[in-house]
């Protein structure tokens, strides 16, 4: 767990979560304008969120278990939207 002095460097679980759902609505709209088609679109911005969430994770010096909420787990469940993505896109 977290020193209190370092606690106003993490944010709160619902402020985490709801900055995941604003960016998944935010790179949803993108590829729907994608002129390789929604799921390769929408596939390769979850790709470069995983990226950019590992950086900034990396940048901030997060932990990478950490008991609170952070750009690594934001990672990981834009790697499982992407894993998701690219199952149905392979189904249809």
């Amino acid at each position: 767990m977290p020193q209190s002095s370092d606690m106003s460097r993490f944010l709160s679980p619902t402020r985490v979560i709801a900055r995941f759902c604003v960016r998944v609505a935010l790179l949803a709209a993108f590829a729907a304008f994608g002129s390789v088609g929604f799921a390769r679109s929408l596939a390769a911005l979850l790709w470069m969120s995983i990226i950019l969430c590992a950086l900034a994770g990396l940048v901030r010096r997060e932990p990478l278990f950490g008991a609170v909420l952070n750009h690594w787990d934001e990672g990981v469940a834009f790697g499982a939207l992407f894993a998701l993505v690219r199952v149905v896109d392979a189904l249809a």
